[in-house]
């Protein structure tokens, strides 16, 4: 699968180092040094490490990945949840095509930050399933993937874990070339995919580059296995039908759609331009970004789910970015560096041709972070970082009132080198305040996020570690102040105004070892929460809609990642490897039942031959039914899918082409995610065969 563990430190330049286990500290690059490519052409390297600014490489945050170049290309998709879900202890909320959120191990929604560059996606997708993530894969160069609660140093909204999305809109580097052009097509059969991105970074001088980019990506309602409903839905539409005449017809056809799915097109265009100045010593960027999309949203059938019409979502954002460091010279800090992120966003709720509920959101987000020089194998970082965010609903269904959110936080982490052993420790104090004046309410939380871990060196290429941590979140202001009808979700949501915060020990334990060529990852953790906070069906009905309420009690999560990459044998001009992965996750509540939308046990299987030209992929992804619901929850059946590709590289030496063709779901398996809030009315597509050309020059 060629994904590389990694460890990363929030809000830093970037740099990656390898090998990871043999490095020895005093030639570890610095963390000014360029961001490294992955080639397409190297398939079975040493592990990737991205340092921290600071730091040689942090090990706290065992459950890491990151995934780029051809791994990227085959598993792109128009929403960031899609594109990582072969990762281990990733699925997604897969509410519809248009709006998919990463779920990382088993947590989702507020407790998964989604970033851009190290600056959250300043929208509204943590607020609902239903609101598509404001970061567009097609221009992404790689996707950072961290799972855990060692990452509340991004912030304590990511207390499961964040997910990085790395553009170039900001320039790192002045290109040798007089310009250099990355772009990529794609057209598929499921969807019926037209899509196509393209940027390019002009230098202007051999200090100053100027960068613009852009991509358009449309798709027809996605074609599906069979019929649309899952069995139990269907059952009961159709004992429904058999006692309101009146509906019979429309309830009869709703249970028997089958082969596509209603309300899910979706068409989106992104453009940005940034420019650069990377001098001797400091750098200073800035970039404007403009996202727009529009994607259907399918409705839970039933009598009355056709009066008003379908449903879709219209989506504005535009966005302005900063980065800048500046060498200190002497002294015991070296470096300061700084992100900042500015966004304005809109999207309104569209019920057939008239405008329903519009929400609003307008934020900035930025950290310092200053850089300590390393001495005696001491090394780290401090840092503060804040956020605004004034968020608004306006509309007979705005089910959140209108409220402000505001943190600030700091935050320091360091690193001893103590070889064989290395010692990381971390901490974040973070306060939050979150206020509505419509309903004259006004909450404020202090938090402290901690985390200390321990790794031995047991041999130049076997590494086994054991991290602790302390994580506090405060409620979001949806889980605080919801209060009425969300019709894209077909919800009656209500918050809880006297939510605590909420908090949890963790622990995990890993080992990393490169075998006879073989990259070995395995990772156990276990998390105690206190005054978890979850949303719940009650059975209750208040406007036809059913009530989902919030609701907080303590909670145990457990989980398992496993991975492995070995080369097999060479064939002729191909290497073999084989790729096998799996992750379990379970999450019960205090009172004995298990948390809401918890992935079943899930595993990957692959043969992968390669050689200079062709990449050739099989494999077969599997997914366990998930029985074990909280009350008025549906169970999901099991089930895999086969996926195949090839990966054709014509063109050697300067110019870089890659020709993929896939055959995704190959024997057209109708599939379902547990964690959808959807899943019993939003199937995965069936068989898709795609096509996608992606080039560097």
């Amino acid at each position: 699968m060629n994904v590389f563990r990694f460890a990363l430190f929030a809000g830093t330049s970037l740099a990656l180092s390898a090998p990871v286990l043999a490095q020895d500290a005093t030639t570890a690059p610095s963390s000014d040094a360029p961001a490294a490519t992955s080639s397409a052409d190297d398939f079975h390297e040493d592990v990737i490490v991205v340092t921290a600014g600071g730091l040689n490489r942090l090990d706290m945050l065992a459950g890491t990945s990151v995934m780029d170049g051809v791994d990227l290309q085959r598993n792109l998709s128009g929403q960031i949840g899609e594109v990582l879900t072969e990762i281990p202890g990733v699925s997604a909320t897969s509410f519809s095509p248009g709006a998919s959120r990463p779920v990382l191990r088993g947590f989702q929604g507020d407790r998964v930050r989604v970033l851009l560059d190290g600056i959250g996606s300043i929208d509204a997708s943590n607020t609902s399933a239903d609101h598509a993530v404001t970061i567009d894969p097609l221009t992404a160069d790689k996707v950072e993937v961290l799972r855990g609660p060692a990452v509340l140093l991004y912030g304590s909204s990511a207390i499961g874990g964040a997910v990085n999305v790395i553009d170039k809109r900001i320039p790192q580097k002045v290109p040798n070339e007089s310009i250099h052009v990355d772009a990529l097509v794609g057209a598929d059969t499921a969807y019926d995919l037209r899509e196509g991105g393209a940027s390019a970074d002009v230098p202007l001088s051999s200090e100053l580059v100027f960068h613009v980019d852009g991509s358009w990506r449309k798709t027809d309602d996605v074609e599906i296995a069979g019929y649309a409903l899952s069995d139990s839905l269907r059952q009961e539409l159709l004992e429904e039908a058999a006692a309101d005449p009146d509906h019979a017809d429309a309830l009869i056809a709703q249970a028997n759609q089958r082969g596509v799915l209603p309300s899910s097109a979706t068409e989106t265009l992104s453009l940005g331009s940034g420019l650069a100045w990377i001098g001797d010593g400091a750098s200073l960027g800035v970039s404007v970004g403009y996202y727009d999309t529009q994607y259907g949203v399918p409705i839970r059938p039933g009598a009355h789910a056709d009066e008003e019409g379908a449903v879709s979502i219209d989506l504005e954002q535009w966005r302005a970015d900063l980065r800048g460091s500046v060498d200190l010279g002497g002294g015991f800090f070296e470096q300061l560096k700084t992100r900042w992120g500015y966004s304005d966003y809109t999207h309104v709720e569209l019920e057939g041709d008239e405008t329903g509920t519009t929400f609003a959101v307008k934020g900035v987000e930025g950290r310092v972070e200053l850089i300590q020089r390393e001495q005696d194998g001491w090394r780290g970082s401090f840092g503060g970082q804040y956020m605004f965010r004034d968020f608004s609903a306006v509309g007979e269904e705005a089910f959140v009132p209108p409220n402000t959110t505001e943190s600030f936080a700091a935050f320091t982490l360091q690193e001893v080198d103590l070889d064989p052993f290395e010692v990381e420790f971390g901490g974040r104090f973070e306060h939050t305040g979150i206020k509505t004046e419509t309903l004259g309410l006004d909450r404020s939380f202090n938090g402290f996020s901690g985390a200390l871990g321990l790794a031995w060196n047991v041999a130049p290429d076997v590494r086994i570690g054991l991290n602790g941590s302390r994580a506090a979140r405060a409620p979001s202001a949806e889980e605080l102040f919801a209060n009425g009808p969300h019709i894209a979700t077909q919800q009656f949501e209500i918050g809880d105004p006297d939510l605590k915060m909420e908090t949890a020990w963790g622990l995990e334990a890993y080992a990393r070892a490169v075998v006879g060529g073989a990259d070995l990852g395995l990772s156990v953790y276990q998390s105690w929460f206190d005054d978890f906070v979850y949303l719940q069906a009650t059975g209750d009905v208040i406007d036809e809609l059913p009530v989902y309420a919030q609701m907080q009690q303590g909670a145990k999560h457990f989980g398992v990642e496993a991975e492995a990459s070995v080369p097999l044998f060479d064939v002729g001009p191909f290497k073999a490897v084989g790729d096998v992965q799996g992750d379990y996750v379970r999450a019960i509540l205090a009172d004995g039942t298990p948390v809401p939308r918890i992935p079943p046990l899930s595993a990957l299987g692959a043969l992968e031959l390669q050689s200079d030209p062709v990449d050739l992929r099989a494999e077969v992804q599997w997914f366990d039914g998930q029985d074990r619901v909280a009350p008025l929850e549906t169970p999901t059946e099991g089930f895999a899918q086969v996926n195949m590709s090839v990966a054709w590289k014509p063109l050697r030496g300067g110019k870089n082409v890659t020709v993929m063709l896939q055959a995704n779901n190959l024997f057209d398996v109708e599939g379902r995610r547990h964690a959808s809030f959807t899943k019993d009315f939003v199937p995965l597509a069936g068989r898709n065969v795609k096509v996608s050309v992606k080039t560097s020059f």
